[in-house]
């Protein structure tokens, strides 16, 4: 496990000292150990992971730290600020029903995993401090699940477990426990850190290849728009892609899109159609031409074309708003936060940059690159319509789940 320093993250030392006092404060006691990891932004690759897909995704310089200290109790108590502490007896790992959806189900999960995949467990208490926005797109809950095997990997298994198997396990977590259906570009992002392609062909063996990569260096800035609307009640609409999408793998004789083709399924268009219906026709197609735009940004960044690089943004998203259609659900016509923050961001981009609806959709944010000449007039378009603060200017971190040094 890599251990990086405050310089490292560029994090302040204020936070940190914010967080140990925070920690005195819950458990009388003092903590010993520090841990990080941060929220990721999905670059490319929208809702492919599940079906086995390609992803380009990076850390973001927003995270979720922890103050820890080991126990012999045999009890896990982790506060995060803001919220009811969670405590979880190591004794009890199994899925518990009324705790779905809930940050106990997370931890519970971890654990569980930690186990089933025969690594060390023990207690210790956390105070956690997260300034990855909830919702936000930025997959909050992966970087807390990571957090939580980032800590029990530092603890109770000397920093042996892989980033790859923290990912994993925390995928397991939120998959059997917390019960959401989710692919492990998210948890993988965030625990691996950097700017990555992760192709998930063999999901047990990910194939993630590092790319070299800075918006800035080419003068354009990395933004997150938060739209403001509510992902409550989504699970069905985030659950109906991969159902959709592997439906119509099904109907060709396979288990996931990623075992056919796009000719294949031109070719059982009207198959599909008959017995899925057209959308999942559709989001089979958005899925066949994401995992090539995947390799064609790839290329890109490793060209340095930077024209290339944004074209294919604005093709992912076109193609995720008419195909994958995960901008907005049928369900609330009237709450389209992010179909209008998609439209003000085009219109303040004049044809330049480019934007895209961001990570799951239906609810939360838009990502955008900016021109560094139009950021600041960007920025103030945007706060105007979702008010202050709404905005998100993010760096790319290079390290992913870490202990951190003080």
């Amino acid at each position: 496990m890599k251990k990086a320093t405050l310089k490292d993250l560029g994090g302040s030392e204020e936070r940190f000292s914010g967080l140990v006092k925070m920690f005195r404060m819950q458990y009388s006691a003092e903590p010993e150990r520090f841990f990080s990891a941060p929220g990721r932004t999905e670059v490319c690759g929208n809702h492919t992971d599940h079906n086995r897909g390609k992803v380009v995704a990076a850390a973001v310089d927003l995270d979720v730290i922890a103050a820890a200290v080991p126990t012999s109790d045999g009890v896990v108590a982790v506060k995060s600020e803001g919220y009811p502490e969670d405590v979880i007896e190591i004794s009890d790992l199994a899925p518990k029903e009324e705790e779905k959806n809930t940050s106990a189900a997370l931890i519970r999960g971890v654990l569980g995993g930690f186990v089933k995949n025969g690594r060390n467990i023990g207690g210790f208490r956390a105070y956690t401090r997260s300034n990855v926005l909830k919702g936000s797109g930025l997959s909050s809950s992966a970087a807390f699940e990571v957090l939580i095997g980032t800590i029990l990997n530092g603890l109770y298994n000397g920093g042996e477990v892989s980033e790859i198997e923290i990912a994993k396990t925390a995928q397991y977590a939120e998959n059997v426990y917390f019960g959401k259906p989710s692919g492990l570009m998210d948890q993988m992002a965030s625990s691996v850190g950097g700017f990555t392609k992760i192709d998930f062909k063999d999901p047990e063996n990910p194939i993630i290849t590092p790319l070299e990569f800075d918006p800035a260096k080419y003068g354009y800035r990395l933004c997150i728009i938060d739209s403001k609307s509510d992902h409550a009640d989504l699970t069905p609409d985030y659950a109906a892609i991969p159902a959709e999408m592997k439906s119509a793998a099904k109907c060709l004789g396979k288990e996931y899109l990623r075992e056919t083709d796009r000719e294949t399924v031109i070719k059982n268009i009207s198959k599909i159609r008959s017995e899925c219906g057209d959308r999942a026709a559709l989001r089979a197609l958005h899925f066949m031409d994401e995992n090539d735009r995947v390799d064609n940004l790839a290329e890109a960044i490793e060209k340095g074309d930077i024209s290339a690089f944004l074209k294919i943004i604005n093709l992912s998203g076109d193609s995720s708003y008419k195909y994958l259609q995960n901008v907005f659900t049928c369900s609330h016509p009237d709450r389209q936060g992010v179909s209008l923050a998609i439209c003000l961001a085009s219109s303040l981009l004049g044809g330049e940059g480019a934007c895209r609806v961001h990570g799951g959709g239906f609810a939360g944010t838009v990502q955008a690159f900016v021109p560094e000449k139009k950021l600041e007039g960007f920025i103030a378009g945007i706060e105007e319509v979702f008010g202050e603060g709404s905005c998100y200017v993010l760096n790319i971190r290079p390290y992913g789940g870490t202990e951190v040094s003080l």
